[in-house]
């Protein structure tokens, strides 16, 4: 019998921890509310948090303005980011007992890349990013925000942040599709898809309570989807 790999991150729940995974990453489409959870689960749980400073790239402006222009020092930047930033998060993980979160997971950075890039620049950037992706462990559970794609816009909306008021629908359905896409191919973590399209789950707390209930279960590899309605 083939002997159960435990994660480096993981741990028995406990009061510092209730729940049965050491890091989750919270990942999802551009609104689906990724941060915004993180932060109510840093409330609730003194969880540490991997935050993405998006806002940080100098060249996103102009990239929402002509994609096919700025859209490889778009990519290398949040790239070179990402990767600093979750090198110096992971590597103190042992010296905290709280639960990790992080509002993405670092494959999100080859997903946006694929959508945005033409297939010489894709090329060239796959081949970086495998070498930085190889030293990173994957999260103990991948949770997924699914929202319509018009459940998006009207957060994106709704928020009004300047970058963001040229993202078309074709462009998140895009993003949408290469998720899912690479769901379909990858079985080596457990990824939770928790539908939340049409649900403030911010200011309605008993859907957010349900989400909190479905993260603190245990799954085995693969696709595991849910709907909070």
């Amino acid at each position: 019998m083939k002997e159960k790999t435990i994660s480096p991150y993981y741990r028995e729940p406990s009061d510092m921890n209730p729940f049965p995974h050491g890091f989750i990453a919270i990942e999802g489409n551009i609104g689906a509310g990724k941060t915004t959870l993180c932060k109510m689960l840093e409330d609730d749980f003194d969880c540490r948090l991997i935050l993405e400073q998006f806002t940080d790239n100098p060249f996103l402006p102009e990239f929402y303005k002509n994609p096919e222009r700025h859209a490889f020092p778009v990519e290398l930047f949040f790239m070179t980011e990402r990767h600093k930033q979750l090198q110096e998060s992971l590597s103190q993980r042992e010296l905290f007992p709280q639960l990790l979160v992080s509002d993405y997971f670092f494959i999100k950075t080859l997903l946006f890349a694929k959508n945005n890039l033409n297939d010489e620049e894709y090329r060239l950037f796959q081949r970086l990013f495998h070498t930085l992706n190889a030293s990173f462990p994957k999260p103990d559970l991948l949770v997924f925000l699914h929202r319509s794609v018009p459940d998006l816009l009207s957060n994106i909306q709704k928020r009004g942040r300047d970058i963001e008021k040229n993202i078309q629908s074709d462009y998140l359905q895009a993003l949408q599709e290469a998720y899912f896409n690479f769901f379909k191919s990858e079985n080596d973590l457990p990824i939770l898809i928790i539908d939340v399209t049409g649900v403030d789950f911010w200011s309605e707390e008993s859907a957010y309570e349900k989400m909190v209930g479905l993260m603190k279960r245990s799954y085995s590899k693969g696709i595991h989807r849910a709907a909070i309605q």
